[in-house]
Formats: C-alpha cells, sequence, structure tokens
C-alpha cells in the first residue's frame, strides 16, 4: 500500500523532478513526468540512448522532489531496477499515452525502472513529515 500512496502522490504532483549521478561525482536532475503503479511498484520511463538512463545503470540510486499543488511536497530515495518485461514496458506506455509517440515495447530504446528498497517522505508546512519505506 506504502508504493500506491508514493504513486498517488507524485501523480498528483504532475511534474516531478529526478536527481541522478554522472561520472560517481557530479549530480543531475532533471524533470520528469511518466510514472506508472505496477504490480506494487512505483515505474518510470526513460530513453535507453538518453544520459539520464545510462546514469541510472551505472549508479542506480536516485532521487525524486516533487510539490504538490496543494503546497506539500515528497522526497523519494531509492535504488533504480531496469525491467525489461514487454508487459511492465506496455503497461507503462500504456499509462502514458503520448510516450507512444516516441517509444514502443519493441524498439529496443524503451526503458521502464522501478524503485526499490525506497523511502518517501511527505511533508507539509505544520504537519509532521510522513515516512513511507516501499
Amino acid at each position: 500500500m506504502g508504493a500506491k500512496k508514493v504513486y498517488d502522490f507524485l501523480k498528483e504532483c504532475g511534474t516531478f523532478y529526478i536527481a541522478t549521478v554522472e561520472n560517481g561525482d557530479q549530480a543531475r536532475v532533471r524533470p520528469f513526468g511518466a510514472l506508472a503503479y505496477y504490480e506494487d511498484k512505483v515505474y518510470i520511463q526513460t530513453g535507453k540512448s538518453k544520459n539520464c538512463f545510462k546514469q541510472m545503470v551505472a549508479y542506480p540510486k536516485v532521487e525524486i522532489c516533487a510539490m504538490a499543488k496543494g503546497g506539500g511536497w515528497i522526497r523519494v530515495a531509492g535504488t533504480l531496477v531496469l525491467d525489461d518485461r514487454k508487459q511492465a514496458i506496455e503497461y507503462v506506455l500504456d499509462e502514458n499515452p503520448s510516450l507512444k509517440r516516441m517509444y514502443n515495447s519493441e524498439d529496443g530504446n524503451c526503458a521502464v525502472l522501478y524503485f526499490k528498497d525506497a523511502t518517501a517522505v511527505i511533508n507539509a508546512f505544520g504537519k509532521e513529515p510522513e515516512t513511507i519505506n516501499f
């Protein structure tokens, strides 16, 4: 249930920012929006040809930050795991139909990754932080 709550919060935010590591010593942050909840896991999507994917493979520990429209925010830290299964790729693409203009499950470029050993902290001004391990 924890992963679903994290997914719902991120989905409400729309855009989230993901931090990766380049060459072991330089942080890189970029906006993402593709998200799915599949098999009780939070998935993201990118292209295998992109630098962010190469960074995620080399240094799979990443962090996400996003702010909700109501003023709360979330930070998610964890390890990304590549899922090359066709059904996982198709599910993520079905949940994010705008991606189908650029990717498909057989193009060899579409990468879907899920969080494991992750911790999310949801904050809101005037409230105690909520920690979710998933």
